[in-house]
């Protein structure tokens, strides 16, 4: 296993016999250390137990390179959703650093290389959609647009740590009636079609709508429309800021919060099983020494639907897919680019889309949906060190090394079931092809080497984060994202299941999915709440 940048415990911490705690929490991933950290403060008795023999699950910072000093955000890359009030409230010493290019999306128009330049001012991107598209009518409609979503991202976002409201309540909340339908129950196909006309800044808006999520613009389950509403209300802005010190600072900051209140954090311990009458549980781990049992008021799990059915013994839900490809690179430069007029280190410093035209995007995800790979797959990559030098040793900073992360839309776990190896490397060849398309020399020869001669490149499929990670289906978000407000069977803080004191603070809570610690807060104060433990 890479080194990872966590103070974690390395020795084994055994529960106490005959201890009774307020809460006892199943994996240490940030929502886990939320709850924990909260519910420490608030003075209750809190034990994690975590399967892996360190804190972060999902959200860590690895040296994935042998014998090279950069520490990659390797599973979870950006921070949009964490709600400042989290910060706050556990004193974290965490910071993130906003990106001043939003995006970039290289085009071949009239056989010359092109491209969309959105940031760096509102000057630069009104000139940029001028010169795409040759006037202004996108970029008016574009500033309308995300001047609406704008508006409901002041509104949704702060509801997050709050009980849920009504379907009814958060629509009067928004108070915008054309907002609402067209991000809560027109497909988001619907609106890209009516507001746009460019194919490239079509594809560009519908991306929001795709991370992590396998559907089509008009998927009558509006699934498409959940993942996008996430991506644009992230802090009221929508803004995706970069981690100073990459991913694991946040994980590491929530552990030492948790700790520092008091909570026990046991890594290399495996749940197994959780008894419960609603009122006390006993939840059965496995370490290096044998089994244990610790005994719990209240047990929260930081884990998938899935894994919540199986500790408990009770019915599984659907079977979840993730639909992404993950490649982290280090390289010894940042590629030139065939559109001479921008500067790859602008390029490459928001979010660089390939291949994300709005047809591209249609005709990959036909592709993938018949059992195909897609022919020209869809990708978006960003450079943290650009806005976060940290994350790179003295020497490659001064070398001028640049990380980069690539992130694969339109791939079902379905499609690596034969062979995932294979498949893993037909994919990666093929989504490079596309980006070496718009480069001016190939990234092969820009890639850096680790200490035996390697290229420092890696890629993870769904099937290779369901292993690594136990994400059901290698689904980032653990299952399809639900709407931020109350439906039927669903409790007050969207936390609760079928048993009264077994609470669900992992990304399958309602308004769980991405790095928020939303779930991990709302589960923390459905049991203070209750005020008995």
């Amino acid at each position: 296993m890479a080194d990872l940048d966590h103070h974690v415990l390395r020795r084994t911490m055994p529960a106490h016999e005959g201890r009774t705690y307020d809460a006892v929490i199943v994996g240490g991933g940030h929502n886990g250390l939320v709850a924990a950290a909260y519910l420490a403060r608030a003075g209750r008795s809190v034990l994690v137990l975590e399967r892996l023999d360190h804190t972060g699950g999902a959200a860590v910072s690895t040296r994935p390179f042998a014998g090279v000093d950069a520490r990659l955000s390797r599973y979870s890359y950006l921070v949009s959703l964490v709600p400042k009030k989290i910060v706050r409230d556990l004193g974290l010493n965490f910071r993130v650093r906003g990106r001043t290019i939003s995006s970039y999306t290289p085009v071949e128009r009239d056989g010359s290389p092109t491209g969309l330049l959105v940031g760096g001012g509102e000057r630069r991107t009104r000139e940029a959609f001028a010169r795409l598209t040759g006037g202004q009518t996108e970029y008016q409609a574009w500033q309308r647009f995300y001047g609406m979503t704008g508006r409901v991202a002041e509104r949704v976002f702060p509801t997050l740590t709050e009980p849920l409201p009504t379907r009814d309540e958060l629509r009067r909340r928004i108070d915008d009636e054309e907002a609402w339908r067209t991000l809560f129950e027109d497909p988001i196909g619907v609106a890209v079609e009516d507001r746009f006309t460019d194919d490239l800044v079509r594809g560009v808006v519908l991306t929001d709508a795709l991370i992590g999520t396998f559907a089509d613009a008009h998927d009558p389950s509006l699934r498409q429309n959940r993942c996008f509403l996430y991506h644009v209300i992230g802090g009221g802005t929508g803004a995706w800021d970069v981690p100073v010190g990459g991913m694991g600072a946040l994980t590491d900051a929530l552990a030492a919060a948790a700790r520092n209140a008091g909570a026990v954090i046991a890594t290399g311990h495996e749940v197994e099983r959780i008894a419960t009458d609603g009122r006390t549980a006993e939840i059965t781990y496995r370490t290096a020494d044998g089994e244990g049992v610790a005994a719990a008021r209240h047990v929260l799990v930081n884990a998938s639907p899935q894994a919540l059915a199986a500790l408990t013994g009770d019915e599984p839900p659907e079977p979840a897919e993730g639909a992404q490809l993950k490649v982290n690179m280090l390289l010894k430069r940042l590629p030139a680019l065939r559109d001479s007029s921008v500067d790859p280190r602008e390029a490459f410093a928001g979010t660089f889309h390939i291949a994300e035209g709005y047809e591209q995007l249609a005709a990959a995800h036909a592709q993938a949906a018949a059992g195909e790979l897609p022919a020209r797959p869809p990708s978006e990559i960003y450079c943290h060190s650009l806005t976060d030098p940290t994350i790179l040793g003295p020497a490659l900073v001064d070398r001028g090394y640049q990380t980069l992360t690539l992130f694969g839309l339109h791939t079902p776990a379905r499609l690596f079931a034969q062979d995932n190896d294979a498949v893993r490397d037909e994919l990666l060849k093929s989504t490079l092809a596309q980006l070496d398309a718009h480069l001016a020399e190939p990234l092969a020869d820009c890639l850096a080497t680790d200490a035996e001669g390697r290229p420092c490149i890696e890629a993870k499929t769904p099937l290779d984060l369901e292993r690594d990670l136990r994400l059901p289906g290698g689904n980032i978000f653990h299952r399809d994202l639900a709407w931020p407000y109350a439906q039927d069977g669903v409790g007050r803080w969207g936390v609760e299941t079928a048993h009264a004191n077994v609470l669900l603070c992992g990304a399958g809570a309602v308004r769980g999915g991405g790095v928020s610690g939303v779930p991990g807060h709302n589960a923390a104060m459905a049991v203070l709440e209750r005020g008995d433990g």
